[in-house]
């Protein structure tokens, strides 16, 4: 069986490829993820889950890259990882008591092939009041997640509803895709 590499260097990525019971290494893809003019955010998603295969791709010929990206969604407008506690707080603040979308695109690629699927959960924000964002953002410090939270953890206590078809795409990896599309590429799972 070839390779397979996990184009990333999240370690809740990691985690969840883990639970496939396959082995792999990680490799990060140096991919820029800057959105282009008016793309949508399942786009933006999409495309930068095949960059980030096709980064890993380029360095290890032979083997097969999942690249994975996650894009949330408010009002049709992308929101990045917030990379600040400003930030994570002001995005938090924007998605109370409102609908979030999240696009969860994984691509699985050897560089001739490329395995696609995107996934999308609606996440349904209770009403948070200004000391409960604080208290959660200082609490779980979610700056590197889409979002400005860790549905793992201790985020989950700021919804009111999850709705979706696989609950480990909001983690930032969509395992029953994931699943499908090795199972194409040749992989054995149960």
């Amino acid at each position: 069986m070839p390779a397979l590499i996990l184009a990333s260097t999240s370690r809740y990525r990691a985690e969840l490829l883990s639970r496939l019971r396959v082995p792999f290494r990680c490799a990060s893809p140096e991919v820029e993820e800057t959105a282009h003019a008016g793309e949508a955010p399942s786009a933006l998603a999409a495309r930068l889950a095949r960059a980030k295969a096709a980064a890993v791709t380029a360095r290890q010929p032979g083997a097969w890259v999942v690249g994975s990206d996650q894009v949330a969604e408010l009002d049709g407008a992308p929101l990045g990882k917030p990379g600040t506690r400003d930030v994570a707080l002001a995005q938090l603040a924007a998605m109370s008591g409102r609908e979030v979308l999240f696009h969860t695109a994984v691509c699985v690629s050897n560089g001739e092939r490329h395995l696609e699927a995107v996934d999308l959960t609606r996440v349904r924000f209770r009403t948070l009041r200004a000391d409960e964002i604080e208290r959660y953002v200082d609490a779980e410090l979610p700056l590197d997640c889409a979002g400005s939270f860790k549905c793992e953890g201790l985020g989950i206590a700021l919804f009111e509803a999850i709705h979706n078809q696989d609950p480990s795409a909001l983690v930032g990896l969509p395992l029953i895709a994931l699943c499908r599309l090795l199972r194409e590429a040749g992989f054995t799972l149960p």
